[in-house]
């Protein structure tokens, strides 16, 4: 599978969160634009196909921090180290709400930084925001030559 079409490349690891998360982006008619992979290793794959492709970038990167093979955190470094990618905004999404987490995510460049609430219904709301903030409002470039 490859990000062609995909408007968020979604790294989780938790498949009961993953498909949480799915479920909400599916009440919004986002979920068939979502490509999930589950770690770290898998997700710079995609991006390194990204690179190549510049038709295939993702609008956003929902992103764990806590993956497999390779850290969250350090798939972030990637990207935003990346100049064919480092334009892509990166949402953090995480059951953490540690200082340093946040503190390391936007050392990093994160874009934003959520943590994952507890219940469906803020799940749901919070994926609402997310979908209508930057699927729907937010500009993105299509790729590191028209900046």
């Amino acid at each position: 599978m490859n990000a062609a079409g995909s408007d968020i490349l979604y790294v989780e690891d938790n498949l009961d969160h993953a498909e949480l998360v799915l479920r909400c982006l599916d009440r919004f008619g986002v979920r068939e634009r979502v490509l999930h992979v589950e770690d770290g290793e898998r997700a710079l794959a995609v991006l390194e196909d990204v690179k190549l492709k510049l038709a295939m970038r993702p609008r956003m990167i929902l992103l764990d921090l806590r993956l497999p093979r390779v850290p969250g955190l350090d798939v972030l470094r990637q990207v935003k180290h990346t100049p064919e990618l480092r334009d892509i905004p990166v949402v953090v999404f995480t059951t953490s709400a540690s200082t340093r987490d946040v503190s390391d995510a936007y050392a990093n460049y994160a874009n934003s930084y959520l943590v994952k609430p507890d219940d469906f219904a803020a799940l749901n709301e919070l994926m609402a925001e997310l979908s209508r903030y930057w699927l729907q409002h937010n500009h993105v470039l299509a790729g590191p030559d028209q900046v």
